[in-house]
C-alpha cells in the first residue's frame, strides 16, 4: 500500500492510498458513499487503540522477550484448555 500525504495551507492534510483493484472496483460501484469519511473513522478508531495501548505499556517493564514467553503460555493453555472442551 502505497500512502502520500500532502498539508495544504490552512487545510486538512490530504493522504492517497493505493488499494487493491478488486477493493477499488466495489469503490467505484458505489460512488455514493463517501469512503474518505469511512477510512478518516477507521484510522481514527485504530489510531485510539494505539494511544492506548501506548499508555498501557508506557510503564512497562517487560522486554520483549518476555512477552514472547508470556505469548507462548498463554497460547499453550488456550490450546489446552479448547482440546478438553472438545472432548
Amino acid at each position: 500500500m502505497c500512502t502520500h500525504i500532502m498539508i495544504n495551507g490552512d487545510k486538512l492534510p490530504t493522504m492517497t492510498l493505493s488499494v487493491p483493484q478488486d477493493l477499488y472496483t466495489i469503490i467505484k460501484k458505489h460512488n455514493q458513499i463517501k469512503w474518505s469519511e469511512i477510512a478518516r473513522r477507521a484510522m481514527w478508531d485504530y489510531a485510539k487503540k494505539m494511544e492506548l495501548l501506548d499508555q498501557l505499556t508506557a510503564d512497562s517493564k517487560l522486554t520483549e522477550k518476555d512477552v514472547m514467553e508470556l505469548d507462548k503460555i498463554i497460547k499453550k493453555a488456550l490450546t489446552k484448555h479448547y482440546l478438553e472442551k472438545d472432548s
